[in-house]
């Protein structure tokens, strides 16, 4: 028995998709069954309820052999900590004490580099590796660094305007990567039985490229002139405090903003394991155009 948390987020869903494709059995948790897909809900065993509940996850986690854990995105949480940290520890208790083999998780680039303890979320992410790392697990954390799919947040402003914004330098060159990919690497790791201790699994795309470089591919691939605008930090926390964002994630997103405009995505060697094979170009045609053409 595989288990998948986050069925109907954009990576565990694509995640879901994959293994079901094996025809091995599949858990989920899902605090709403009903925003599962039609097609694969009868394909599945659904535990409803949340992750951080005890009883939710004991239930979830009996008898599986691997889980592929990643906890929904809570930005008006309090605090990173209760995010992240709290919300996975029932979860652990629950794998050590059902005795789940293996266990894979979504987390970030940047672990043993002095960025890493005080880049926000990326921080928080590391640190609930610990959490489920204590356990005793077989664990894999998938260790990334921006996805290009973020981008499709942006779409209107690429659509209408002809830019995108970040508070990264336009110069700065650093790996991306497209949620298939990662999903495509967290279901190899979750059929795949044989193997074992605890290691950080870097997903880091193809190459390295600037958001310079992103807009002149943006520009070819749309036919129209894209190009990239750096936003000042503080811009950035404005706006996310109109989306509604609490103050501890507003800090924690200008954190790990920063820390990446220093270097922190580039801690990983880029090897041909690390790179993994969907490129920014190949992602604007095929995910990214469409959803502009709607």
């Amino acid at each position: 028995m595989i288990v998948i948390t986050t069925p109907t987020g954009a990576i565990g869903q694509q995640v879901l998709a994959r293994v079901l494709d094996s025809g091995q059995p599949v858990r989920v948790i899902a605090r709403d069954p009903s925003r599962l897909d039609s097609h694969v809900r009868p394909r599945v065993e659904v535990v409803e309820g949340s992750q951080d509940d005890k009883a939710v996850v004991s239930r979830a986690f009996a008898g599986a052999a691997a889980v592929f854990w990643l906890p929904p995105p809570n930005p008006k949480a309090a605090s990173l900590e209760a995010a992240y940290v709290d919300f996975t520890r029932p979860a652990a208790e629950a794998i050590r004490e059902q005795g789940v083999r293996r266990v894979v998780s979504v987390s970030a680039l940047g672990r043993g580099t002095p960025l890493a303890g005080h880049a926000g979320l990326v921080t928080a992410s590391l640190a609930m590796d610990d959490v489920l790392a204590a356990t005793g697990a077989h664990f894999r954390a998938l260790v990334m660094p921006s996805f290009m799919d973020n981008l499709l947040r942006q779409k209107d402003a690429i659509r209408d305007q002809g830019m995108f914004f970040s508070t990264i330098a336009a110069g700065r060159r650093a790996p991306t990567c497209a949620t298939r990919d990662i999903a495509a690497a967290a279901a190899r790791l979750l059929l795949d039985d044989s193997w074992s201790g605890q290691a950080e699994v870097p997903v880091l795309g193809p190459a390295d490229l600037s958001n310079d470089e992103m807009a002149q591919i943006l520009s070819e691939v749309l036919g129209k002139p894209v190009r990239y605008q750096q936003i000042p930090l503080d811009a950035f926390k404005a706006r996310l405090r109109q989306n509604g964002m609490s103050e501890a994630f507003v800090q924690s997103y200008a954190d790990m903003m920063s820390a990446k405009d220093q270097g922190l995505d580039n801690a990983a060697p880029r090897t041909p394991e690390t790179s993994t094979p969907t490129s920014f170009r190949q992602w604007c045609e095929e995910v990214l155009k469409p959803v502009l053409s709607r």
